[in-house]
């Protein structure tokens, strides 16, 4: 198994950057840019990946009272994630978003991972700054 791990300080309370986050309709706006979420009868979601064209059939779970969110993928056993939001005050908390890949064989390049966890998480503080009216 292979995993991955970011966090970053966000300029928000922890319930606001967990609505950001979560926020199904507004999930394409922070996740990698190659990566599209669908809604199906909750919890199942459907990802789409540019890079591939495929839609891989997923989990996605949204624990408000924990403040975290989980997702991996439905008919194998591929990866899956978590993003948890901690408070550290009334307009700031940190987000950790963590990735397992199960199957060697579907690990992405590590510096790649890095980087489009990295840039995820920028987006999803501009996403919290801009707050739910904001320009998308």
């Amino acid at each position: 198994m292979t995993e991955f791990e970011r966090s970053r300080r966000m300029p928000a309370s922890a319930d606001h950057v967990f609505d950001e986050a979560c926020d199904i309709g507004r999930l394409d706006l922070w996740m990698p840019r190659d990566l599209h979420v669908q809604a199906g009868e909750p919890p199942a979601v459907t990802v789409h990946e540019d890079g591939t064209g495929e839609d891989a059939r997923a989990l996605l779970r949204a624990e408000r009272d924990q403040l975290r969110m989980e997702w991996g993928t439905r008919d194998d056993d591929r990866y899956a994630g978590w993003l948890q939001v901690a408070g550290i005050a009334d307009d700031s908390s940190d987000v950790t978003v963590h990735l397992s890949f199960f199957d060697e064989r579907h690990v992405p390049p590590a510096d790649a991972v890095e980087k489009a966890l990295d840039e995820s998480l920028e987006r999803l503080a501009e996403q919290v700054r801009r707050g739910p009216a904001g320009p998308g």
